[in-house]
């Protein structure tokens, strides 16, 4: 039972409490009754213009500082003369010294001071309240949102964090104002980088909360404009040959000086279009803002197309959806997606010490720990000190996304004449391979002459050549659709499907590890969710039949141009996350055999970028060899996640097969939303194939664009 004095302080402790202001509607009607035009409150409170009363009546923003205390007071002497309809007038009592004496009940409304007057003095014991935001003013003088879009249906958001009541972001423009997702602009002050940097942590009231209960909430991100830029001390781009080829900004530079002059810091990446700026953690609380500079490229314009000449309003709304739905960015989206998988699998969590009963951080099982591992030397890259140090001459894995082209000899005058070239893209075909995928967890250990279990993850040396397949089709061993010619190194799910074939496989050696997890899948499922829900919103759901699907996907992008932007960023996501589990070394100065910077995460993995790519590159040469069992089509080429058909009609319909039901025959490709299931490339984009086997050329020589590698940089 607690004392007398626990519980006084308890409620000591609520009436300690930030008093909260009534719904926006109620404070609309309380100034509308006591005949107060918002011109006349705005000059009242010292407001530059009416804009800050509008966003505060109608939810957009909230008043902080003194002018809160002083819009407290108000509203709660209007509240005491004008109750709601059919509620008794309580009228407010005379002015007196602060005392601890009982308020006078009003009906719907809040508790706080009761003095009516318009133009406060100094508060009567104004509460601090850290965890309320507070905003200085300044006038918002842009409406929120200027695209001329039609409305699509709204997605569902997630409860409201009280610690973060205005979201994970903010696009500050140079007029002061800075757009939140949902319509919110708050009034930033800040003059310089220290500046905005104190206020976004303690008055901006952005950040979102944590994925995982072992995780850390996300870092507020402050995204600056090109006028924002200026404003704050920043080129408006980064000039000059040292500073482009760095991306950053020189140690020499005032703006650097500043950060370091208030003790704040930057990471080792120092000040680029993406720059974290932060002090050291107190106890819990951390310390921490993530900048990003647009007119510095931080929006790659292949990952989020237009966004970059977006209005502010637009690009918030924008990078809000991406931040809900799947993480608030921090670098380009190759790093946000290597962000999430740490964020989903926290490497640490709370145990207890059994000798000393204190709470200490212990490893969380399923996650790839707080310490690098080294591969093994036929998993890594050429460079790798595992490799040069050891003399390492054994060969490494070649598990790559296809880039083959059908050899014209193969082609039939039957498909020679066929009028149309079509291509079907696997939607997010590495995502899709990343479900229920069993990847390693501890480090490697080394094998010989081991018998091969399809269920251990890990590097096998095998000789595959003497399977003998279709040449119509791609070999499912390489990427380049040729057969392997002597023994090679395979991942695991590469040598099982060898097996599935129906062939004996013999391993020479092997690489494998004991401990083993479904550490993807969280990140997965989020992804998946993110891409299914985004292209929900913009009308391609899981219940259209092929013929609306198809038509759904045509229009998709005109629909809502920032919807789909966040559906190209997720795509992104997907692809530069696996690829950044093997980032190569960066920078004309590197040396072979030396460690370099990303050699340092737990997250440099490139078991597992060969797992995922491995188990794709199956699934493909599985859907490719099932369609020509029921179908006799083959395909003319295949690039990364995407396969084309000769075609006697221009759509997918006139030749993928379907039952007498007129059910998708399983198997096959089939349409549809869902990661792993295809849909229609346009024609331009894939007329590539049609045009090198025409020329006889490689097609890997002839790629255009990023889609053929997964993106191993930023």
């Amino acid at each position: 039972m607690a004392s007398e004095e626990e519980l006084f302080a308890n409620i000591d402790a609520l009436l300690d409490e930030e008093p909260q202001l009534p719904p926006p509607a109620e404070r609309a009607r309380l100034r509308e009754a006591a005949g107060i035009t918002q011109a006349r409150l705005a000059q009242a409170l010292e407001l530059k213009s009416t804009q800050s009363i509008k966003n505060w009546e109608n939810g957009r923003s909230e008043p902080t500082g003194s002018r809160l205390a002083a819009y407290q007071r108000l509203l709660k002497g209007w509240a005491a003369k004008y109750p709601p309809h059919g509620a008794p007038t309580v009228l407010p009592p005379a002015p007196v010294a602060p005392v601890a004496a009982p308020q006078p009940q009003v009906p719907n409304t809040f508790t706080g001071p009761t003095t009516p007057a318009a133009k406060a003095a100094a508060p009567v014991q104004a509460p601090a309240a850290p965890a309320a935001p507070k905003r200085p003013a300044r006038p918002a003088t842009r409406p929120p949102s200027t695209s001329r879009r039609p409305t699509a249906k709204k997605a569902a958001t997630p409860a409201v964090d009280p610690r973060f009541p205005h979201g994970p972001l903010a696009v500050l423009d140079g007029d002061g104002s800075a757009y939140g997702v949902d319509g919110i602009v708050l009034d930033c002050p800040a003059t310089t980088i220290p500046e905005l940097v104190e206020w976004t942590l303690r008055e901006s009231g952005l950040g979102a909360p944590k994925l995982n209960r072992y995780g850390k909430d996300s870092d507020p991100l402050m995204v600056l404009t090109a006028a924002a830029a200026v404003k704050l001390g920043l080129p408006e781009r980064l000039e000059g040959h040292e500073q482009r080829r760095s991306l950053r900004l020189p140690e020499d530079h005032p703006v650097v000086k500043q950060v370091a002059k208030a003790k704040w810091q930057l990471t080792q990446r120092g000040f680029g279009p993406w720059a974290r700026i932060y002090r050291k953690a107190q106890g819990r609380d951390r310390q921490c803002v993530q900048l990003a500079i647009l007119s510095w490229d931080a929006l790659d314009e292949r990952s989020w197309p237009g966004v970059p000449e977006m209005e502010p309003a637009d690009i918030a709304r924008v990078l809000g959806v991406y931040a809900q739905r799947v993480i608030t960015p921090r670098g380009s989206t190759a790093v946000s997606g290597l962000e999430l998988m740490t964020a989903l699998r926290p490497p640490t969590k709370p145990e207890r010490d059994e000798e000393t009963g204190n709470w200490i951080s212990g490893h969380n099982p399923g996650s790839l720990g707080t310490e690098p591992m080294d591969p093994a030397p036929p998993e890594a890259t050429p460079e790798h000190p595992v490799v040069v140090q050891s003399g390492w001459t054994g060969g490494f894995l070649n598990e790559e996304a296809y880039q083959w082209v059908r050899s014209v000899d193969s082609l039939s005058d039957e498909e020679c004449m066929l009028p149309f070239a079509v291509g079907l893209d696997l939607n997010t075909a590495f995502l899709a391979a990343a479900a229920r995928l069993v990847v390693g967890l501890s480090a490697p250990d080394h094998f010989h002459n081991v018998k091969f279990n399809p269920k251990i993850p890990g590097s096998w040396l095998v000789d595959l050549s003497h399977i003998e397949l279709d040449p119509r089709l791609p070999s499912p061993f390489t990427p380049d659709g040729t057969r392997p010619s002597g023994p090679a190194w395979y991942q695991t799910h590469t040598v099982a499907y060898a097996q599935e074939l129906g062939y004996d496989v013999h391993p020479i050696e092997a690489y494998l590890r004991r401990e083993t997890g479904a550490y993807l899948d969280p990140w997965h499922d989020r992804l998946k969710n993110a891409y299914v829900d985004t292209l929900a919103d913009l009308g391609v759901t899981k219940d259209l039949d092929d013929r609306a699907f198809l038509a759904a996907m045509e229009q998709h992008k005109q629909v809502d141009p920032a919807l789909a932007a966040v559906l190209s960023a997720i795509k992104a996501t997907v692809k530069g996350g696996v690829g950044k589990l093997r980032e190569r070394p960066q920078g004309k100065h590197y040396k072979e055999g030396e460690r370099w910077p990303a050699l340092e995460r737990p997250t440099w993995r490139p078991d597992i970028r060969a797992a995922v790519i491995s188990k794709a590159r199956v699934n493909m040469h599985r859907k490719l060899n099932n369609m020509a069992k029921m179908t006799g089509l083959f395909p003319l080429a295949v690039l990364s996640d995407c396969v084309v058909y000769p075609s006697p009609g221009a759509s997918p319909l006139d030749f993928l097969p379907y039952a007498a039901s007129g059910k998708p025959q399983p198997g096959g490709f089939r349409l549809g939303p869902t990661p792993g299931l295809a849909k229609l490339e346009g024609v331009q984009e894939m007329l590539w194939a049609v045009d090198l086997i025409e020329k006889g050329l490689n097609p890997a020589r002839h790629i255009k664009g990023g889609d053929a590698v997964l993106d191993e940089g930023e």
